[in-house]
């Protein structure tokens, strides 16, 4: 049973990829967890949680949730759709449904939303040719459907929610054990298969653990000074030849890079998601996907190591070597 004492978390998307390792994280630091759940609860199972059953748009299960909590974290969302609307509905509806039932209560001393490097877009590239990571003083421009809807929620919570002091966090692309989407990257490999977009031997992408994400996340819940303030929680960028040899290493054998130029993978995507149509499916290369993939997505976390001291501990090798230890042990490999 939770310690009566102990402080109270209520996390929304508990459940995924993301906030199962955040609520392990909370319940490591001694803090009692509440999970808004939907039905199943899949990677909560067996955790010393309380279940809230409910969805981000049940007002009753939402009050429930934060009732006496002292830390709100509002994980769920929606990373891929068809369209544009079920992306705001779920992101931007949602996170303005969590945030409202935050002010009724009397408001929680702390709010964390998680976001995305997608909400900021794309880096623009120097004189030198290279990417030029993102800081949180950059002025969003999202190039892909998912990120407009993050940028949309994030607009949101400054312009209707700045009383609640919400702390933002961007993560860029998170890889891990329970993640989904990335591990079609490790099947390819595990096959002897690489795609790599763009050029292999430059930054094109900051790539983050999902513990060292969950630990940045948490300190930053803990830091009075962070309420208010937007962070990125990433890595240095690694090229996709950096990320080739670190998932090769972790498969145990050497890949056939698939070069994919730039200029086709919109067509690649539009194919994989009519394809996944017939079947009742959406992949998780989408066209919309795709136009993201197209570009550099690198970050600087700077501020967050300025304010918690955040330095991400597991380097690429490591973090790799460990999610496909884990793919195998679960029978994802």
């Amino acid at each position: 049973m939770p310690d009566p004492s102990a402080p109270v978390a209520f996390v929304t998307g508990g459940t995924g990829f993301v906030g199962s390792h955040l609520v392990e994280e909370l319940l490591g630091r001694g803090v009692a967890v509440r999970a808004l759940v939907r039905s199943d609860p899949k990677w909560l199972a067996g955790l010393d949680v309380e279940t809230i059953p409910g969805d981000l748009h049940d007002a009753d299960a939402l009050r429930r949730g934060v009732y006496g909590a002292t830390l709100v974290a509002h994980v769920a969302g929606l990373t891929r759709a068809r369209t544009q609307a079920p992306l705001d509905r779920a992101n931007v509806d949602g996170t303005r449904a969590v945030l409202d039932a935050v002010r009724e209560s009397g408001g929680a001393p702390r709010v964390l939303v998680t976001s995305s490097l997608e909400a900021m877009g794309p880096n623009r590239v120097g004189p030198n040719g290279l990417a030029v990571p993102a800081t949180e003083a950059d002025v969003p421009q999202p190039v892909s459907m998912y990120g407009v809807s993050k940028a949309r929620m994030e607009d949101a919570v400054r312009r209707e929610f700045s009383d609640l002091g919400v702390t933002v966090v961007r993560p860029p692309a998170v890889y891990g054990p329970r993640e989904a989407d990335l591990h079609e990257m490790v099947k390819g490999a595990a096959r002897g298969l690489f795609p790599i977009v763009g050029r292999a031997d430059v930054p094109r992408v900051s790539m983050v653990y999902v513990a060292d994400l969950v630990r940045g996340m948490a300190d930053l819940a803990e830091a009075p000074d962070a309420a208010g303030e937007t962070y990125f929680v990433g890595t240095r960028g690694y090229s996709w030849a950096e990320v080739r040899a670190a998932v090769e290493a972790a498969v145990g054998r050497k890949t056939v890079a698939v070069p994919i130029p730039g200029r086709v993978i919109g067509a690649v995507g539009a194919l994989a998601e009519r394809v996944g149509g017939l079947f009742g499916t959406l992949p998780p290369l989408t066209a919309d996907k795709a136009e993201a993939a197209r570009h550099a997505w690198v970050c600087s976390s700077e501020k967050a190591a300025e304010s918690v001291g955040y330095a991400p501990r597991v380097g690429l090798a490591e973090g790799f070597a460990r999610t496909v230890a884990w793919c195998r042990q679960h029978e994802w490999l």
